[in-house]
């Protein structure tokens, strides 16, 4: 009898048969393209063929085989019981296996206590996912692993998702980065996505199996796994075929009829039926009045005949795409462009340009302005005027098509921006954060594999009878309902609609969530827009009539424009046609040895002076006009924190502090305290990025906060140091520092050590004292330190505990005290010398560079003062605040709010830094804007990665956005 087994998984099917010996006698992989039941029974012929008159046993495995194993009557197995059993078999001393699919990520563990662990909801590093970077970078995934292999660097790169990950490629294409780094740093991201995402708790060490098609494939991407898991593993023979080997194995004795199983695959015929939504339009005359009502905005027309003199320009160069827009002196598009970048925005404007100088050459260009994700670079690169924020350049274009604009929706290439508008400042911004289904390259990809162009795929949505209800998933799974409802009958225009309805969903429901944020003047832009099925889908979805501008595509070019029209008056310092012509780009990388950040820096030059760097956490190279005051409270508290250390002495025992969390604030007391009990006292080095990747194995939930994900690597940090202990309590309670308000941690904070000692091996000779203890309650406080104390065998006399603690209160309240009196000193001089200031309020890890992404030091850069919340002046807003005050840091944070509105003799701004996964923030709620009103320059939740418009205080934020662009939203950092 010949025992076979069948994986069928998203994209392929593998067939493995083994005869009486065991032994292999015909394999087969093959990509199905959604056509399941035609090419397994080719499957079957070609066996029925290859072996006549042999009797077969089968088994089915993978995510795409149950229907199939049902339909046929064959046992199913799933695929990563499959593989287990084949490694149990082939490969016994095997301790762990990774495997990677088309979507799909699975790692076994198979030593100690067996576990199974597979990806759920989100596709993000699989196959499909390197299919897609490939793509992007208009190469195969055979070419992406050859360049990955010349690489020199490698580049943070968010991989859960797929289109978050095109937008860190595109800024890094856009910086000018090597491709081979860029490809290297997509088998980097994928490697790091798989262990984030599936060990959650397990070391993966021992005998590393990789099995499945990209690791199999893809030497460069084995090679990006084995440094991240500091090990070397094994690709056996045979690794495309392990779940189909395994269920071989499982199939039983009995024989099956493979002609009967033939014809029953030859039958499977009938489509089966699939979830619709209502149509888009019910009639045609439904349609055209839809038509002609859009029509009417008509305020931007194209000239026909007359040459302007002058000419205002606005560049949006966007993670996509360029959009070009020059703007005569009646504020009318009078010449226009919307081009892909191709990874080079440099060259694409460069076209736009001569293609403008050779139409209109006796045209003066009055101002030139760029925006969007390639603004800095291309504003150096041919000496425009001015650059601004994309939020605020698409609040320009807004205002001029609907002057009572409340809300505005741009949906990009790769992102969706909402924009709360309250008169002509934004109030609140909302961006997709952990995934971005429904983006346009969402829909641009799907209208490419089905073979249309993108204006062609929009204009079958409005036809469609029955479209697709695909809700908005992952990017990589919707493909496969794509394929699915291809598969039940589903026609093009049915599924070009339900993408457009799926696109809405996810930035209605996914990005705003709260649609009472909606306003009633609301204005759609973007090239996404430009599909009247997605702008029909809107519309219907929220049962509002909206404002789409004719140039949707082209708002963030001509917002552009106008803001230069409004600020520029004299004539222009763009390049002539000549320079144009003549200009060269050339790029190299380098690390910057300025200051112990070692920034690694691609260094881009356009002849001349004209030079652009990224990769600068300050403003060193692109605004050396700017003279950095030395008024940062961010940097001074980590200076602060540094100074304390002691001589290690060698008769000592070693008490290891991770710095993280709450200690960025209470290193001082528990330094103080063990040093006075007698120990050496030391801490984890500064955070990197590999003090995170050190760790990632032990983290068990994708949901907790980025700053809880690095004290994993700050603990592991400690084991290699061979401390004789590590000291992080469970904490429940901070230092009460106002009457009035609850002085609890948030809750991460308070448990997180129970966390960490669940999931982390402790069996070396270092112990962890994660015991629950509190210095909220300084009489206490003694006796129940000695308690814990002695717990461990640390013996020590009650007079000298208490000498101890004394000593440790003392000097953190010396070290409140210092904050608050540079912070006096500064403030002072600040007044004194007309200097801004920005109160950057947040936790105490905030100061963290590698959570804060250099935030302080750019806006210190750009000439401003920098002072933390917790360094103010304390006041008690108890009268005033009709809320119950649970945490800590809430406190300081309304302190801070207060004190900014009540300072209206200085100009003070106030910014909240948000790490993602934090729970609640402060400074939201009616109450709180009924105190903050009077003042206006509070600026509530400002999320690392966003973007806001400050108005009066006029801070460069778009240069905080180009500094954490690369990393903003990869999910294991947010």
């Amino acid at each position: 009898m010949i025992r076979t087994g069948l994986d069928i998984g998203s994209t392929t099917i593998k067939c493995i048969a083994l005869d009486e010996s065991g032994k292999i006698c015909f394999k087969s992989y093959q990509r199905h393209f959604s056509r399941i039941s035609e090419n397994a029974l080719l499957v079957f012929e070609k066996l029925a063929s290859l072996f006549p008159g042999e009797n077969f046993s089968f088994s089915i495995s993978g995510s795409a085989g149950m229907g199939i194993a049902g339909l046929l009557g064959i046992p199913f197995i799933q695929e990563v019981a499959a593989a287990g059993k084949a490694l149990e078999k082939n490969i016994p001393e095997a301790d762990v296996a990774v495997e990677l699919g088309g979507e799909d990520a699975k790692i076994l563990f198979l030593s100690g206590n067996r576990e199974l662990r597979m990806n759920g909801s989100c596709a993000g590093g699989t196959g499909a996912f390197i299919d897609q970077m490939a793509s992007l970078l208009d190469m195969n995934p055979g070419e992406l692993n050859d360049k990955a292999a010349e690489s020199s660097h490698i580049y943070n790169i968010a991989s859960r998702c797929g289109v978050f990950a095109k937008t860190d490629i595109q800024s890094l294409l856009n910086q000018g980065v090597p491709v081979q780094d860029i490809c290297s740093s997509i088998l980097a991201a994928v490697a790091n996505q798989t262990i984030s995402g599936l060990a959650q708790g397990r070391d993966i060490k021992g005998k590393v199996i990789y099995l499945g098609g990209p690791l199999t494939f893809m030497p460069s991407l084995r090679k990006a796994f084995d440094r991240a898991l500091s090990a070397e593993g094994m690709c056996p023979e045979n690794s495309l075929y392990y779940a189909a080997l395994g269920a071989a194995m499982s199939s039983e004795d009995a024989a099956a009829d493979i002609s009967k199983i033939s014809d029953l695959l030859r039958s499977d015929k009938k489509p089966a039926s699939y979830e619709s939504c209502p149509p888009l339009f019910e009639s045609a005359e439904e349609y055209s009045e839809f038509l002609e009502r859009h029509s009417r905005v008509s305020r931007v027309t194209a000239i026909s005949k007359n040459v302007p003199d002058r000419a205002f320009i606005g560049i949006d160069a966007g993670s996509t795409t360029v959009k070009f827009a020059a703007v005569d002196g009646n504020d009318r598009i009078f010449f226009k462009r919307y081009l892909p970048s191709k990874g080079n925005p440099v060259m694409t404007v460069r076209t736009c340009l001569s293609e403008f100088y050779e139409e209109f050459p006796g045209t003066e260009i009055i101002s030139a302005v760029s925006t969007g994700y390639g603004e800095e670079i291309i504003k150096n690169a041919f000496s425009l005027d001015l650059g601004i924020v994309e939020t605020v350049a698409h609040l320009y274009g807004a205002k001029h098509f609907d002057p009572d604009a409340d809300f505005i929706i741009d949906i990009g290439g790769q992102d969706i921006k909402c924009m709360k508008i309250r008169g002509s400042t934004i109030e609140n911004i909302f961006l997709n954060e952990a995934c971005s289904s429904g983006c346009g390259s969402f829909l641009q990809t799907f209208a490419d594999n089905l073979g249309f162009s993108a204006e062609d795929f929009s204009k079958l949505a409005v036809s469609a009878k029955a479209p697709v209800d695909l809700g908005s998933r992952c990017t990589v799974f919707m493909n496969s309902s794509v394929k699915q409802a291809q598969k039940c009958g589903a026609s093009v225009e049915d599924i070009a609609a339900g993408l457009a309805v799926s696109v809405v969903k996810n930035a209605l429901y996914k990005v705003i969530r709260n649609t009472s944020e909606l306003g009633e003047h609301i204005v759609v832009q973007g090239g996404t827009f430009l599909n009247d099925g997605v702008l029909r889908s809107f519309e219907k979805e929220t049962g509002k009539n909206v404002t789409r501008p004719p140039e949707s595509a082209l708002m963030g070019a001509y917002g552009a424009a106008l803001y230069g029209k409004q600020h520029c008056s004299s004539g222009s310092s763009i390049l002539t046609a000549e320079e144009i012509q003549t200009m060269k780009h050339t790029v190299r990388n380098t690390v910057c040895s300025g200051c112990t950040n070692r920034c690694s820096l691609t260094l881009n030059d356009f002849g001349g002076d004209r030079t652009f760097v990224s990769g600068n956490k300050c403003e060193r190279y692109n605004n050396p006009g700017v003279k950095t005051p030395e008024m940062n409270m961010y940097k001074y508290k980590r200076c602060l924190l540094a100074s304390y250390k002691n001589t290690a002495d060698e008769g000592k025992q070693t008490m290891g502090i991770p710095m993280g969390l709450n200690n960025y604030e209470l290193y001082p007391f528990w330094y103080t305290f063990f040093s006075h009990l007698g120990f050496n006292v030391t801490t984890t080095p500064e955070t990197t990025r590999q003090c995170y990747i050190k760790g990632q194995n032990t983290i068990p939930s994708d949901t907790v906060c980025y700053p809880a994900k690095l004290m994993h690597g700050h603990i592991k940090e400690l084991i290699d140091m061979k401390t004789d202990y590590i000291f992080y309590p469970n904490m429940t309670y901070n230092v009460r520092e106002t009457k009035g308000s609850k002085n609890y941690n948030c809750p991460v904070v308070e448990y997180y050590p129970e966390v960490i000692r669940g999931n982390t091996d402790f069996s070396g000779e270092t112990v962890f004292i994660s015991d629950f203890i509190g210095i909220h309650n300084r009489r206490r406080f003694p006796a129940k330190a000695e308690k814990l104390l002695k717990k461990y065998g640390i013996i020590r006399t009650g007079a000298r505990v208490r000498a101890a603690a004394a000593a440790a209160y003392k000097e953190l309240q010396s070290y409140s005290s210092k904050i608050s009196a540079v912070s006096e000193k500064w403030l002072n001089l600040a007044k004194e010398k007309g200097i801004p200031v920005i109160i950057l309020a947040g936790r105490p890890y905030h100061i963290d560079p590698e959570i804060n992404h250099g935030i302080d030091t750019l806006i210190s850069a750009s000439g401003f003062a920098v002072i933390s919340e917790d360094a103010l002046p304390r006041s008690s807003l108890k009268n005033k605040l009709k809320v119950l005050n649970q945490w800590a840091y809430h406190s300081r944070l309304y302190n801070a709010a207060e004190y900014t509105v009540s300072r209206k003799d200085m100009d003070i701004n106030l910014i909240q830094l948000v790490s993602f996964g934090c729970g609640l923030d402060a400074i939201t709620g009616d109450e709180v804007k009924r105190i903050l009103e009077s003042g206006g320059k509070i600026y509530t939740q400002l999320k690392i990665d966003e973007i806001a418009n400050l108005g009066a205080a006029k801070i460069r934020l778009k240069s905080l956005y180009a500094a954490v662009s690369q990393r903003r939203r990869n999910d294991d950092e947010k």
